[in-house]
């Protein structure tokens, strides 16, 4: 049986607010995030050890000593970023709703924290947030010559995909919430505020914001499939998911298996009916036992990796 341990979910709270928000509702655009265990710290800066390599150990002879090898650490700081959902909305709009000012405050904010959710999943994976976001999967694992990567032959240009091999857990990968796990919700005011085409207009504004970034716990933390594409053969299979397990080592395999729809699909297809009705094959939920997490923030359009 799995570890178990605490998620976003458990972690992640907002402050005394008007606004009232379940944080389970808000991850669903966000399967992966929602199932890698995460942890907080009390302020903005995450320091943590990573194993780079193992103690050596064996069997000495009597009245004889041998030489012992310590496991090998390095210290990792991770500036923590700053994740924001903050929102406007025109206040004769809020004004105007049928359900009132904070019903339409409280929608936009339930939208604008799923989609930060989801914003926080894709830079886990792809990254793409620049210097305000932090080090994601897809820079971790850039190169086919590195030893948790391997590649499925894809060779059209931009439109490849991966599979993330994920293993989760206080040793492995981790998502880091600041300051206490606390998504601050300010106080909303009304401030003037820059029009679509001309002038500015009275808007209600409520400031948003956390902090977050990821702990990366050692070598065997995620593996990569790389260079899906639709290229002839060059889809998802399950015996290239088996190649990808064997890169774990043996009681340390990944908890899930992260793909998007098209992967999915691909999986699928290569899988044969044995109904005697012919019937196709269902949409898998796991390969070996690994369970399958299909989200949307893989994208289909990737460069391939080299």
């Amino acid at each position: 049986m799995a570890d178990a341990y605490m998620s976003s979910a458990d972690i992640v709270n907002f402050n005394e607010s008007d606004i009232s928000i379940n944080i389970s509702d808000v991850l669903q655009d966000a399967p992966m995030l929602a199932a890698l265990s995460a942890f907080s710290v009390d302020g903005t800066v995450l320091k943590y050890m990573k194993k780079t390599a193992s103690a050596a150990t064996g069997f000495r002879a009597a009245n004889d000593g041998r030489e012992n090898t310590t496991g090998t650490y390095s210290q990792v700081t991770v500036n923590l970023s700053i994740a924001d959902a903050s929102f406007t909305v025109d206040q004769a709009i809020a004004d105007g709703y049928k359900g009132g000012r904070s019903a339409l405050l409280g929608l936009q904010a339930a939208d604008h924290m799923a989609s930060l959710m989801s914003t926080i999943e894709k830079e886990i994976i792809i990254g793409g947030g620049g210097s305000d976001g932090f080090a994601s999967l897809q820079d971790e694992h850039n190169a086919l010559s590195e030893e948790m990567v391997i590649g499925a032959g894809g060779t059209t240009a931009d439109t490849g995909s991966s599979v993330y091999a994920i293993r989760t857990g206080i040793s492995d990968l981790q998502v880091c919430w600041g300051m206490d796990g606390v998504i601050s919700m300010g106080e909303t005011s009304v401030v003037p505020t820059a029009g679509s085409s001309t002038g500015d207009f009275p808007g209600y504004y409520t400031p948003v914001s956390g902090w977050v970034g990821l702990k990366y716990g050692g070598a065997y933390s995620s593996g990569r499939l790389a260079n899906l594409t639709e290229d002839s053969g060059k889809g998802l299979t399950d015996d290239l998911i088996s190649q990808l397990l064997s890169k774990f080592p043996a009681g340390r395999g990944p908890n899930f298996l992260a793909m998007n729809r098209r992967s999915l699909q691909q999986l699928q297809a290569s899988r044969t009916a044995t109904s005697p009705s012919g019937r196709p094959a269902d949409f898998p939920g796991d390969s070996f036992g690994v369970p399958i997490i299909v989200t949307d923030s893989i994208i289909n359009t990737e460069a391939l990796v080299s």
